[in-house]
């Protein structure tokens, strides 16, 4: 029975532990890594076909992102996830394909242009993505789902993104059970919608985030349904626009949730019927996903809207653009309104345009709601840059740039310590995950001093067996600068090109053709000359 810990190891991104137990392969996780990475992570230490189940505890990319090249490498087991997250899970899966083969086709025409030969090949493409999507089995929150002999789990609301769960898994092998609960990605309270987090009584191990688990979210509640109000009255008394740059699934939501109070409270005065648009296909997508959600994950006060006959994140005046053409006429209308678009970070997507045509516009506002990261075109916004370069040309940044402080789907330092408050039953060991490096340590240091629990911020590759609760195989972070590259042996190299082979053969089940026939034929010849 051991756990295997593989990413979001002393780094925030890429979730991905493996579980051992009952003579299967069980991933928690499979996420794509997302901006700079620390530290290199181990390979998965089986091949894909030999995973039988994936256990998803949302949606997030960074948890879910490499289920495609999963499935691409012979993975066909199930994954298990609740309703919602299977639902957000589909459209963000093929999203994330279509920008994996967007830049594939990119980078391949600039090549062409410079005469370079190899060609780019995607991560994975949209069949994949779909294969993935046709293995998501949903599961209702709080129902035990016996997954096979000796394994059982059940999905807890932790209130961080719409159907996103701490996972508790049994294991029992020769009588001998134990409980470990995954965290995944801990909520903020009072978050809009969302209910708070759900606590666990008892668990043998936890592995718990700990994105936040150094910082404090500010102690004052901020009214951001009276902040926005103010801003878009300004804004709009101005003669300008209200651009949001919003991640498109959850933020986007929230922001609807807030503009849908403010109307209805009549907050902006001289504009009362402001119009408003969502300019992003996937969150129009995922609000849909929210709507279809509601009774399994709304909070209570979001729910007594829904019983009253009102919908939450809908108002009069909610225009959902979906085409390009539609998104362009936006900024051909100079009544003031409110944009929303992704990405959230202005790195990509639709948003760019909208900053083009009012960055330079002193009477427009660009209100960011979230986080944003070292190195992007967000971060130079909000720290003040003067000009900034959009489709090759610099544009001069006389918008006023706001930010709406404290939104955050995380939990903070105490957030997390409340949650690990609610094991009434101590566990045996805490491993600590999903943080930057010295976080980890830093929060594992805490759960001790805080619980008297031992607990632990394990490297990638570290190997534990459950049942005797000791680490037996400890490793150290290899920083990326160190990576060295080596030659594949022989045997490797067989080794990749079978698990490749392997994985056609299983996406070619149930084609029945003479092809098939002979490439079988010739594969069985090989095989007999080499046994001999």
């Amino acid at each position: 029975m051991k756990l295997t810990f593989i990413g979001a190891a002393h780094e925030v991104t890429g979730s991905c532990h493996l579980i051992e137990a009952c003579g299967k392969h069980i991933l928690v996780d499979y996420g794509m890594e997302q901006g700079r990475n620390l530290f290199e992570n181990v390979e998965i230490p089986v091949p894909a076909s030999d995973i039988d189940y994936v256990f998803l505890t949302h949606a997030h990319i960074d948890h879910s992102g490499l289920l495609p090249l999963l499935r691409q490498k012979g993975f066909s087991g199930r994954i298990y996830a609740t309703e919602a997250t299977c639902a957000l899970a589909s459209i963000m899966l093929r999203d994330s394909a279509h920008i994996q083969m967007f830049e594939a086709e990119w980078r391949n025409r600039k090549a062409r242009r410079s005469d370079l030969v190899e060609k780019y090949v995607p991560l994975y493409n949209m069949e994949d993505a779909d294969g993935a999507i046709r293995l998501l089995t949903p599961v209702k929150y709080d129902q035990e789902e016996e997954v096979s002999d000796g394994i059982k789990i059940r999905f807890r609301d932790v209130g961080h993104l719409l159907g996103s769960a701490a996972i508790e898994v049994w294991l029992t092998e020769g009588g001998v059970t134990k409980k470990i609960v995954f965290s995944g990605d801990v909520g903020n309270h009072r978050q809009p919608l969302l209910r708070d987090p759900q606590t666990i009584a008892e668990a043998d191990y936890v592995l718990i985030e700990s994105t936040y688990g150094d910082r404090l979210h500010s102690e004052v509640q901020v009214d951001y349904v009276k902040e926005l109000s103010e801003i878009l009255s300004e804004t709009f008394r101005r003669g300008g626009n209200v651009v949001i740059p919003s991640f498109a699934v959850g933020r986007t939501q929230e922001m609807l949730y807030f503009i849908r109070q403010i109307k209805e409270q009549g907050l902006v005065k001289d504009f009362p019927d402001f119009p408003v648009y969502v300019d992003s296909p996937l969150a129009v997508e995922a609000t849909n996903v929210f709507r279809k959600n509601q009774q399994d994950c709304f909070d209570e006060e979001a729910l007594e809207l829904v019983r009253r006959g009102i919908n939450p994140i809908s108002f009069p005046g909610l225009s959902l653009a979906i085409t390009s053409e539609e998104s362009k006429e936006i900024n051909f209308d100079e009544e003031p309104k409110v944009i929303i678009s992704a990405s959230g970070m202005c790195e990509a997507g639709r948003i760019r345009h909208h900053l083009k045509h009012n960055l330079w516009r002193p009477e427009s506002t660009i209100l960011f709601v979230g986080y944003q990261a070292v190195g992007t075109l967000g971060r130079a916004l909000t720290e003040g840059a003067e000009t900034v370069k959009l489709f090759g040309e610099s544009i001069e940044v006389r918008a006023e740039i706001r930010a709406l402080a404290g939104m955050s789907g995380h939990a903070d330092k105490n957030g997390l310590l409340d949650w690990m408050r609610g094991f009434t039953k101590k566990p045996e060991r805490v491993f600590v995950v999903h943080g930057e490096d010295q976080v980890t340590d830093t929060f594992a240091e805490t759960i001790e001093k805080e619980f008297s629990i031992p607990a632990y911020a394990p490297y990638s590759g570290t190997v534990v067996d459950l049942l005797s609760n000791k680490v037996i195989l400890e490793t150290k972070g290899i920083p990326f600068e160190q990576k060295v590259k080596v030659q594949k042996t022989v045997f490797e190299r067989l080794l990749a090109a079978a698990e490749r082979l392997l994985a056609i053969v299983r996406r070619s089940e149930h084609i029945a053709n003479k092809d098939m026939a002979k490439f079988a034929d010739q594969i069985n010849s090989l095989a007999d000359k080499w046994e001999k």
